[in-house]
């Protein structure tokens, strides 16, 4: 039996947030950023990962991995493409998480108990830092989504224009 097959699943959602890096570009060139992820550090677990947690009773999987991200990173976020989802078992518990690409907007980060870090980095750096490997996947499955805005993808500086 697979973990989703469970009915006491516990169910939890979250996001790959994303943001344009700071140019490093000299004034005046057409040359795209690159992207930055964010990622929780959880001293409980001494962990570095993305910004997920449980869904609340009822609650949406989208509007819980929005509220997470608020909670643990103390930015909003736009939603973007929901990418693949994640199972595992958690303390022996069959778990099941959703994730969304997520675009930073508005916030500002506050160390709290369950999150006392975040770091943003470049995908790579990001891919390298993360604990588990099941959310290394979640950085090729954002990059694969072709974010608006970013590098190459459809509309952003530099992206090759269609007819």
């Amino acid at each position: 039996m697979s973990p989703a097959d469970d009915d006491t699943a516990v169910r939890a959602a979250g996001c790959v947030l994303w943001r344009p890096a700071p140019s490093t570009a000299p004034p005046g060139s057409t040359a795209s950023p690159g992207l930055e992820l964010c990622l929780v550090h959880r001293p409980k677990y001494d962990d570095w990962s993305h910004p997920k947690g449980k869904l609340k009773p009822g609650e949406a999987p989208l509007a819980g991995a929005l509220r997470e991200v608020a909670e643990e990173t103390g930015y909003a976020a736009e939603p973007g493409a929901e990418l693949p989802g994640v199972r595992y078992l958690a303390n022996g518990r069959p778990k099941e998480v959703r994730y969304w690409a997520a675009a930073a907007t508005t916030g500002a980060f506050a160390p709290s108990d369950e999150v006392d870090r975040i770091l943003w980095l470049p995908p790579e750096a990001a891919r390298a830092r993360l604990t588990q490997p099941r959310d290394r996947a979640l950085v090729d499955a954002l990059l694969a989504t072709r974010l608006p805005g970013a590098p190459g993808a459809p509309g952003a500086p530099g992206a090759p224009r269609t007819a």
